[in-house]
């Protein structure tokens, strides 16, 4: 035995990675690969925006790999098998990798530590993707929390964490493998390439992307965050979600940039650490629940009389629903594989309560058309705005689409953008054409009804419609 395995999955980085860090230092030629695993992820393999994400955050790891004299070892099939394979090929007594926080992830770990054991080949895991363990922050009766700022405020009084770790050096990796999958043969990428057409203009995968959106957002948004934050049209957040869920990045490295942030404002640093809170918080959420992704976490919305309307689906899937700011949420996540954090809820809440479609159908949408689909993050969103997730949003607190376009983009730059239809209509109508007069909407080039579609519900009668289920369902 001659060599140690790390075995890659959401942690595509060299710097800060424990279980790398431990391989590197086992003395044994380090041989880094990655296996991809459908059949492990059931039904919530990555979807289409994810996988183009995937193959370009593979290209970049193996790409650093090959700086070092080595290179990222790909398969494909299931781990526990291939995993054998690569340590018969290669001498392996041990395989290492990060700890796995996700239900098919924690089942998948399991089985495969079983399968390598009983070959006499240890499994090594090793925190890798949160600030805190799950299981490590508790009420004071044991309980996991189920409200987010008592659970922030447990994890402040936390000791700070540990300080991120250097990559391991070339003389750690093995510079013979046997011979891999190239990534293309993987077949990533969108079938239909004008979906993602762009989008390497737009994004950067990889360690060295993650840090550079990093020193972007320290540099040029973090004290205007608290503030802008709210506004899709400004610059104004940090993009790093998609580099943190494929592990491009740590929370801990990102944790500790935010300490060392020269002059950096308290109040804005402590609102973006929050957002990391967050984070952590819908990990807790689905590490103790993990049906959270397809059952409400409150049962009374078992019962929910949702509607099955599917064209009203695909009119908000496609940004024709009628509502500028709805529509233009929809139109950024389309056309860029992201939608701003404020426009998410405001879409979500369009979905659930405006249309009273499931939440699980917004929610399968996002998982396939973000770049940044994360299974915690995203089901736990979805369950906040819907109403029936833990700590959130009340039943009564719908969204109402036009003031949200008046307040959060107001001279209308973000709907104009991505509803260029409208983009000659005076802000006093933009969130509203319907509203506009004739003579307004004729000189705009709007024809409602053609090239812009009227509201396809009544927003005040969807109001009163989404109250009364709503109402119907508390109190069961």
């Amino acid at each position: 035995m001659n060599s140690a395995i790390y075995w890659f999955r959401n942690d595509l980085r060299l710097a800060d990675l424990p279980g790398l860090a431990a391989a590197a230092a086992s003395g044994y030629a380090v041989v880094p690969c990655y296996i991809l695993d459908e059949e492990a992820d059931g039904d919530w393999a990555p979807g289409g925006a994810s996988r183009w994400w995937l193959h370009h955050s593979l290209a970049a790891l193996d790409a650093s790999l090959r700086k070092l004299g080595s290179a990222l070892h790909i398969r494909r099939g299931k781990s526990a098998h291939e995993l054998l394979a690569l340590a018969t090929e290669v001498g392996a007594s041990a395989v290492y990798c990060s700890e796995a926080c996700e239900p098919r992830g924690r089942l998948l770990l399991r089985a495969t530590s079983d399968s390598l054991w009983a070959a006499d080949i240890a499994l090594q895991v090793h925190p890798g993707g949160l600030l805190f363990h799950p299981d490590a922050i508790r009420t004071g009766g044991g309980q996991p929390y189920r409200v987010f700022t008592p659970f922030w405020r447990a994890c402040m009084n936390q000791p700070e964490p540990a300080p991120p770790l250097r990559a391991p050096r070339a003389a750690h990796f093995a510079a013979v493998q046997p011979p891999g999958l190239d990534i293309d043969e993987l077949a990533l990428r969108p079938v239909k390439p004008d979906w993602a057409a762009g989008w390497q203009q737009l994004w950067q995968p990889g360690e060295a992307g993650a840090a550079a959106a990093l020193r972007r957002f320290l540099k040029d948004a973090l004290d205007e965050y608290p503030q802008g934050r709210d506004f899709p049209a400004l610059n104004a957040t940090s993009r790093l979600s998609p580099h943190l869920h494929f592990g491009e990045i740590s929370p801990r490295q990102v944790w500790h940039a935010l300490q060392g942030a020269a002059g950096a404002d308290a109040a804005a640093r402590n609102k973006f650490l929050a957002e990391l809170g967050w984070r952590e918080f819908s990990y807790q959420l689905l590490y103790h629940n993990p049906e959270m992704p397809v059952l409400p976490l409150k049962r009374n919305f078992g019962s929910m009389p949702w509607l099955a309307q599917e064209g009203h689906l695909q009119a908000w899937q496609r940004g024709r629903t009628g509502y500028p700011i709805v529509d233009a949420g929809m139109r950024e996540l389309w056309q860029t594989g992201f939608m701003h954090n404020r426009v998410r809820m405001i879409t979500a809440s369009f979905l659930t309560k405006h249309l009273l479609l499931p939440w699980q159908w917004g929610e399968r949408w996002f998982w396939d058309t973000l770049v940044d689909a994360d299974l915690a993050n995203n089901s736990c969103g979805w369950q906040w705005v819907a109403g029936c997730g833990a700590d959130a949003a009340p039943y009564f607190r719908i969204f109402n689409p036009i003031l949200q376009g008046r307040k959060f983009d107001p001279e209308g730059h973000y709907i104009r953008r991505w509803v260029p239809e409208l983009a000659a209509l005076p802000t006093k109508y933009l969130f509203a054409p319907w509203e506009a007069p004739a003579a307004v909407l004729a000189s705009a080039a709007v024809d409602l009804g053609a090239n812009y579609p009227l509201p396809i519900v009544d927003h005040q009668q969807a109001r009163e419609s989404a109250l009364q289920a709503y109402a119907a369902i508390s109190n069961t």
